[in-house]
């Protein structure tokens, strides 16, 4: 169990902390100095045999509130701390509203000095404290009269957290493993330490691990948790990690940043919220209203911008904020947010989306998406996503932003037979097969009604066909779609394009003659510099237009393609050269691809070579960087399917 200390300045936290553990949390000098916490202290005291209480003191200087904030993150029972001879003051008020808006419901009350009060004091203080706790989540729980110089309560409060201790239970430790860094420092003879609350899944000595949102990957070579060495820490634990890697340094991990397992690295600079605001705020918020986003040990600037009105103090909406930089996070996470001057906490609430668009973010389908995400149960939310627009849902991404492991998604999914699996890459997507049979016959109708419009047409162009179908659907999860209905034979996928498997576009037999004269003169030895429309008409005899209108067509039945202007290569040919192009990627130690590599390979000029590649790089065959390129492997099925081989047998070495 990690308890967590709330309260104002010099009431006693850290005295107690203390007399219930024999630790002094207090370990820099300035707060030696100054007679009060500046930054978060630990302690560790066992109250049950075979567990581990771990203390988090925080300051109770209002200047210190974001400190504060940083330590409540991932505690499961507060300790609240009031002076009897004080009673509520602003930051008992301001720990208390931070602690209900990070959802704390257990904890108990220390009314301490109780050696400074008489009986009608104290009375007075509880009743005092009772008003405060009244519309939080812990309202009901115990106040305990305590001197830490007396020692009067001292058992009683021991007792009472023995039991809580008890009545804590096991998280679940099979989600992946995050950590909130709260201290990085390097110690002699074992380098970087990270300390933090392990908010999800458990880490072992020997895992390899990445430092979120910086990416730096690490490798954990020893572990303490609740100051004990162990080879494994668990979700719920104060947990120390000695890091190595490279670029691992104290200066390179710091409070804020995520230790997490790599599947979940993927930070985020705009969130949209469920948002409540407290009662008393100055004013509502409105759009792109600043203030400061508090997340586990996380401070970062953040714009808010309502999903519908103003949202007015004490009431509750939902919101997208923009934040200044990027950050990790999960989905269910809680924050707190304070005003821009750093004063004043305001209000606070839970993550709904990590991946938030900038745009269209108000309609009534992104609400309904919200509200499907809203669900704390990860499989009620994929249920109801899946009967929300667009009615799929990207397990791979679900499962990341939910810090759920690959077996707990695999859990989700089990054996529905209600449900289908596309699989897309290293991206899974689910969605009911009565929705995918819907989907299948919206696919096949369309393509219908274009055959029957453009009977002269190939098919439809494959973002074209699914802004017809569904527009919400993910690009990937179309594809993959019209790829295992392509496997099944509903469909043809022809390139880009995609038409019914009954369907071809045919030439005249007067054009069809004409192909046959052409043809060889785009094959053969010269198939990689093969004449242009100009040169070709010449040799012929034939108008330039009459050669240009003969290979255009020819383009629609995928037997040519422009590669450049009036140049066109035979389909086979640009299968091959991209054969060619991804060997050359495959020799080369970087995968990289080069305009000279290109050309001495294919035996053509710098200029042809150049406007191959620009070819490639127009249908994503190649991703560009400068004057590098490298091979895009989830396109390279636009060309190299054996209809496009077949149509024009030029190509050599080809697989058939």
């Amino acid at each position: 169990m990690i308890v967590g200390t709330a309260g104002h300045i010099d009431h006693g936290k850290t005295a107690l902390v203390r007399r219930l553990t024999g630790v002094d949390t207090d370990r820099l000098k300035e707060e030696k100095a100054r007679g009060i916490s500046i930054d978060l202290g630990f302690a560790y005291r066992s109250f049950v045999e075979g567990c581990v209480t771990g203390f988090v003191d925080v300051p109770g200087h209002e200047r210190f509130v974001h400190t504060m904030a940083a330590g409540a993150a991932g505690i499961d029972y507060a300790l609240l701390v009031v002076a009897v001879d004080d009673g509520v003051m602003p930051q008992t008020r301001e720990h208390l509203a931070i602690l209900d808006l990070l959802g704390i419901r257990r904890g108990v009350v220390a009314l301490s000095k109780a050696d400074l009060a008489d009986a009608n004091r104290r009375v007075a203080a509880t009743g005092n404290i009772r008003n405060a706790l009244a519309a939080t989540a812990l309202r009901d729980v115990p106040i305990l009269p305590v001197s830490v110089v007396t020692g009067e309560g001292i058992g009683i409060l021991e007792a009472e957290l023995a039991t809580a201790e008890r009545q804590t239970a096991a998280r679940d430790s099979t989600d992946a493993f995050r950590l909130s860094v709260d201290r990085s420092f390097t110690m002699a003879g074992a380098g970087t330490i990270v300390t933090g609350t392990v908010l999800s899944g458990g880490v072992a000595v020997a895992d390899h691990v990445t430092v979120s949102p910086s990416g730096l990957h690490a490798r954990v070579r020893s572990i303490h948790a609740q100051n004990r060495p162990t080879e494994r820490a668990a979700v719920g634990q104060r947990c120390a990690l000695n890091l190595a890697g490279d670029r691992i340094s104290k200066d390179a991990i710091g409070r804020g940043d995520f230790i997490v397992e790599h599947s979940l690295h993927a930070p985020t600079a705009r969130i949209d919220v469920a948002l409540r605001m407290l009662a008393g705020g100055p004013s509502p918020v409105g759009h792109w209203f600043p203030a400061h986003l508090h997340h586990a040990s996380v401070k970062v600037g953040v714009r808010v911008v309502p999903l519908g009105s103003a949202i007015e103090p004490g009431a509750t909406g939902l919101a997208q904020l923009v934040l200044q930089q990027p950050v990790a996070a999960a989905i269910g996470d809680r924050f707190v947010l304070r005003d821009v001057s750093a004063q004043r906490t305001i209000g606070g609430g839970r993550f709904l989306d990590l991946r938030a668009p900038a745009r269209k973010r108000r309609t009534p389908e992104r609400l309904a998406v919200l509200a499907a995400l809203a669900q704390s149960d990860a499989a009620g939310a994929l249920r109801t996503l899946l009967s929300t627009a667009p009615f799929a849902v990207d397990l791979t991404l679900f499962a990341r932003d939910r810090a759920l492991s690959a077996d707990t998604a695999d859990q989700l999914f089990g054996d529905n037979d209600d449900l289908a699996k596309i699989e897309a890459g290293a991206h899974r997507f689910v969605l009911t097969r009565v929705r995918w049979a819907q989907l299948s016959r919206s696919v096949e109708a369309e393509l219908s009604r274009f055959h029957g419009e453009n009977a002269d047409l190939t098919g439809v162009g494959r973002e074209q066909l699914r802004l017809r179908v569904n527009r919400n659907l993910p690009p990937d999860a179309f594809t993959a779609l019209l790829q295992q209905n392509a496997r099944a034979g509903s469909i043809i996928l022809d390139g880009a394009f995609v038409r019914l498997p009954g369907h071809r576009v045919r030439l005249s037999e007067g054009d069809e003659a004409l192909w046959c004269v052409i043809a060889p003169r785009l094959g053969g030895e010269q198939r990689f510099r093969p004449p242009r429309i100009r040169d070709l008409a010449l040799s012929m005899g034939l108008p330039e237009p009459e050669v240009r209108r003969i290979l255009q067509l020819c383009s629609r039945v995928r037997r040519v393609d422009e590669i450049a202007h009036d140049h066109f290569f035979g389909r086979s040919t640009t299968a091959e050269m991209i054969l060619l192009t991804r060997e050359l990627a495959e020799r080369s130690p970087e995968g990289i691809i080069t305009v000279a590599a290109l050309r001495d390979t294919l035996g053509n000029g710098r200029k042809v070579a150049i406007q191959i590649l620009e070819f490639f790089d127009r249908h994503g065959i190649t991703t560009r960087q400068g004057d590098l390129r490298w091979i895009n492997p989830r396109r390279l099925d636009l060309f190299l399917d054996e209809d496009a081989i077949a149509l024009n047998g030029t190509a050599q070495g080809l697989p058939r």
